[in-house]
């Protein structure tokens, strides 16, 4: 095994020289194509803390110590990095400015925009001669020079600041007082009508931003809650926005477990009718994972999904949304076997691959500052929110990342698996296989002749033993490992697997079609 580890380490090296190599000096869009095709490995950062320079390890950024928040133009240094993880897409979080009153943390969330056709100025290097939008395009362009699509993210609500400027474009409650949707007591909902009556204005602001996204040299938008927009208020904007890049892609942050608005007052567009409008995809539930405790409930979770991507005359896909920045690090939740066993479902399963900074090297989230007083803040807060084991997006804070250097090694070579499998992972059947433990599951990807089989264990404190049944399975069938901590047994009609608390074991068979 420690041999096979080295090779793909070695070839990882080798497809990143050819990536650069192969890279065409006139950017051409195909995000919609990767991404329904479930290529795209996906890296959400936030630019504030993504090339942050905290010099004294303090964990802020300290501006009258010469300390510098991430931007623009300090980012690109950290690109290289990311196409050597295996990143080909990066969804970068709102580059709109935040609002500053009634505002959480000392930096304002990304999420509380105050205008939605203009950059925020704290992701501009003060350092340049280069205007906001000059700096945004660099970016962008240095992200295609080394063959990483870039998506915008799309607020769903405005800041307090909007409110106060443009009282039209949110929706009231009884009093005539702007809505606050669920908790977010940062924002104020935006009035975007209904299915028979689009608020224009609305429409319009929304219109701005991806006119000015688009003008950046961006390949996408992520949609902010999605659900609180009509169908046809998407429908009208992915149209708009197709017409001037056909291949402009378009994820809504949407789930078949969201049934419920975050206000009364506020519309809810289930995710099926999201698709329907024009979204190439969606976040699905695989968050669910770390509640599973049944092999057979996890399989089922895949089948539902894949089943729900089926019923569309168009193309459509989904992330593997394990983790994301509104879920608590998965090294909190399980250690860190739940993020290896992340990194492997991402890269065998028929999802697009997605991560946030600082994920793969096994960052906690954990800031011994937060919630405390702040003695300097850019804000109407004074002390330093944020959401315990969550990447922050409320302050000046630190790049994102741990100390893991066995997780990153599953990162990089599970995400050249996923490239090096891609035709067998999109174009394969998904085949769900019988577990004799009922902690395990397993299932294979058949295509040509060729299988990928994947088993773990959903205990994360106990090892167990499982029996996994495999038509026509005999004991001269190869399998070939990729990834496996324990020896699994090849018998007739089945394979012998012990696991590791929490372990994902991944094998190639190639002279099996498993059924």
């Amino acid at each position: 095994m420690r041999y096979l580890y080295k090779f793909f380490t070695f070839i990882v090296c080798l497809l990143v020289s050819a990536q650069y190599a192969s890279s065409a000096e006139v950017w051409v869009n195909d995000s919609r194509k990767m991404f329904t095709s479930n290529s795209a490995i996906i890296y959400e950062i936030n630019l504030r803390t993504f090339g942050a320079k905290d010099t004294n390890k303090n964990g802020i950024i300290d501006f009258d110590e010469g300390e510098e928040s991430g931007n623009f133009l300090n980012a690109i240094s950290r690109l290289d990095e990311l196409a050597q993880k295996g990143i080909n897409m990066i969804h970068v979080m709102p580059i709109t400015p935040v609002g500053k009153t009634k505002a959480l943390g000392t930096a304002g969330s990304l999420y509380a925009a105050s205008s939605f056709n203009t950059i925020n100025p704290q992701l501009v290097s003060k350092d340049s001669l280069l205007s906001a939008k000059k700096q945004a395009e660099k970016f962008i362009d240095e992200a295609h020079k080394r063959n990483i699509r870039v998506i915008v993210d799309l607020p769903s609500c405005g800041s307090y600041d909007l409110y106060l400027k443009r009282p039209e474009l949110f929706l009231k409650d009884k009093t005539g007082q702007p809505v606050i949707p669920s908790d977010w007591t940062d924002v104020r909902l935006l009035n975007s009508g209904t299915e028979t009556a689009v608020n224009s204005d609305v429409y319009n602001v929304y219109k701005e931003f991806a006119d000015m996204v688009i003008s950046l040299g961006a390949d996408g938008i992520r949609a902010d809650v999605a659900t609180l927009k009509p169908a046809k208020f998407w429908k009208d904007l992915i149209s708009y926005s197709r017409n001037k890049d056909p291949q402009f892609l378009w994820i809504a942050e949407a789930s078949e477990v969201w049934t419920e608005p975050v206000s009364d007052q506020a519309v809810f567009t289930p995710y099926d009718k999201l698709l329907s409008a024009g979204f190439d995809g969606y976040y699905g539930s695989y968050f669910k994972l770390k509640d599973l405790k049944n092999g057979k409930d996890f399989i089922n979770l895949i089948q539902t999904t894949n089943l729900n991507l089926s019923k569309y005359d168009e193309q459509k896909a989904v992330i593997g949304s394990f983790v994301t920045h509104d879920e608590i690090s998965p090294i909190l939740i399980n250690g860190t076997n739940f993020s290896k066993m992340i990194v492997w479902l991402n890269a065998t399963l028929p999802v697009n691959s997605y991560y946030t900074d600082g994920f793969d090297t096994g960052d906690n989230y954990i800031y011994m500052w937060a919630n405390k007083e702040a003695p300097v803040t850019y804000t109407d807060d004074d002390s330093y929110f944020v959401h315990r084991g969550k990447l922050d997006i409320f302050n000046f804070s630190k790049q994102p990342g741990g100390n893991d250097t066995n997780l990153l090694q599953s990162f990089v070579l599970s995400n050249l698996l996923k490239k090096q499998l891609m035709k067998l992972i999109d174009n394969g059947k998904f085949v769900p296989l019988k577990c004799s433990n009922p902690s395990a599951f397993a299932y294979a990807i058949v295509y040509k002749g060729q299988s990928l089989v994947v088993i773990g264990n959903l205990d994360f404190r106990s090892n167990i033993e499982t029996d996994v049944f495999i038509k026509k399975f005999k004991e001269d069938n190869i399998l070939i490992p990729i990834t496996a901590e324990s020896i699994s047994i090849a018998q007739k009609g089945k394979l012998y697997a012990p696991l590791n608390a929490g372990e994902v074991q991944v094998f190639i068979l190639n002279d099996l079609e498993v059924r």
